[in-house]
């Protein structure tokens, strides 16, 4: 059990300070993320790659793939926060009309 927990750490270790710098550099992220919620989210994601897999992810790549998954989690929610005209402008837009 305690390899399970050092795992962990070290997927943490190696994660939040990412996090960190993407969220401080981006203001989109600022206001749409909690950065320890994502943090949380993206350790138990990573943490289904072997120890071996993640220690294998160049750094440049790691912050590549969680700039996109930050990316999609700041910008999944923006529609819900349109109100209802937009929405059909958005509609119509997507519809080709």
């Amino acid at each position: 059990m305690a390899e399970v927990a050092n795992y962990d750490q070290e997927v943490l270790n190696r994660i939040a300070p990412i996090v960190e710098k993407l969220i401080k550099g981006n203001s989109l992220y600022q206001v749409k993320l909690n950065q320890q919620e994502m943090i949380e989210m993206l350790v138990e994601l990573f943490g289904q790659f072997s120890p071996k897999e993640m220690r294998a992810i160049p750094e440049h790549d790691l912050t590549r793939r969680i700039r996109k998954i930050l990316t999609l989690e700041a910008v999944s929610g923006t529609l819900n926060d349109l109100p209802p005209e937009q929405i059909a402008i958005f509609d119509a837009a997507v519809e080709g009309k």
